[in-house]
């Protein structure tokens, strides 16, 4: 029974506790389904090619972009913008289509202000008049905000941080001055340091650090599509979440006849933080059985390991282990 109670304790004092000194290792995947890094797509201001040429390349690798959109320059019927006529930009129902397919639109405010420059109280009327106006028009309450220009500073910072599950920090370019060797070194890197990498891109056959040709972002979608049994490729949202939930999630490991119990405790938002954690279990296993709430949950079990994803606010999880 101590020993029992001191491993309790041990377990749940530690982030993404790991269980030493018995039959098996416990822990939390560094990223979903364990795999070795991420890498996220994001696209800025809403060009009309992000919906014509990015989504159906993402799509056919079964891949998904986050897209972040200024709504003051999104395309209207009588919009005859100038800005528009020589970047032509997506409409309000091929955003809600994106979404519906999983990809994520979020903010990039009203009409792309520089937030280090311009009042607080100008800053807030930008970032609450673009999300209500995509919480409107497509039907999502964006979660995640990219600085216009990447200009990052000043007290706006803190306010846009609200009610987010995180902000585009850091971003590597890609267009005019990548090529596919650049970008194979690039994600090669990633993987052996185990980093997220976070793509921006602007435009793809016109704008801002267009490619020259856009065959080298296809065939580095197909690189990595190869390598998928090691990179994670999830909208911004999704990789912000699940690395804030590892950060701060809490597990309480008990060893008990024929496996495991495991009580996750997270004290954050569940209405903002809706990304599944992947649970690892290393140990000699021949069949293992994980249930939450009664809900038998899918697992993989291979070369002495096991993963399966789990609702971090989902209460207790009963595993058994032959």
């Amino acid at each position: 029974m101590m020993r029992r109670t001191l491993l309790s304790f041990i377990c749940y004092c530690l982030v993404a506790a790991r269980m030493f000194g018995t039959d098996w290792n416990v822990y939390i995947a560094p990223y979903k389904c364990d795999k070795t890094c991420a890498i996220t797509y994001t696209f800025d201001d809403g060009l009309i090619e992000h919906y014509t040429l990015v989504v159906p390349e993402l799509e056919k690798r079964g891949f998904r972009g986050t897209f972040f959109i200024n709504g003051s320059k999104v395309n209207e019927e009588g919009n005859a913008e100038e800005i528009n006529r020589s970047k032509p930009r997506v409409s309000w129902a091929q955003l809600k289509e994106m979404a519906a397919k999983g990809h994520e639109i979020s903010n990039h405010g009203w009409s792309h202000l520089n937030v280090t420059k311009y009042p607080l109280e100008t800053i807030k009327e930008e970032v609450q008049k673009n999300d209500s106006a995509i919480y409107v028009r497509v039907g999502v309450m964006p979660r995640t905000y990219a600085y216009p220009g990447n200009r990052k500073g000043g007290e706006a910072m803190a306010f846009i941080a609200q009610n987010r599950v995180g902000t585009r920090m850091k971003q590597r370019s890609l267009g005019s001055k990548r090529t596919s060797k650049d970008l194979e070194k690039w994600m090669n890197t990633l993987i052996a340091t185990g980093d997220w990498g976070i793509t921006m891109t602007h435009g793809i056959t016109y704008g801002y650090d267009a490619f020259p040709d856009p065959q080298v972002l296809w065939e580095h979608f197909d690189w990595v599509k190869a390598h998928e049994n090691k990179i994670w490729v999830g909208t911004f949202c999704e990789v912000a979440a699940y690395l804030k939930e590892k950060e701060c999630v809490r597990l309480e490991v008990i060893q008990v006849e024929k496996g495991l119990r495991v009580r996750p405790e997270l004290a954050l938002d569940k209405a903002l933080f809706t990304e599944p954690l992947t649970l690892v279990i290393e140990g000699k296993m021949k069949k293992v059985i994980a249930r939450q709430n009664g809900k038998k949950l899918p697992i993989v079990l291979r070369s002495g390991k096991a993963w399966f994803e789990f609702d971090p606010f989902g209460g207790e999880i009963m595993i058994k282990i032959k």
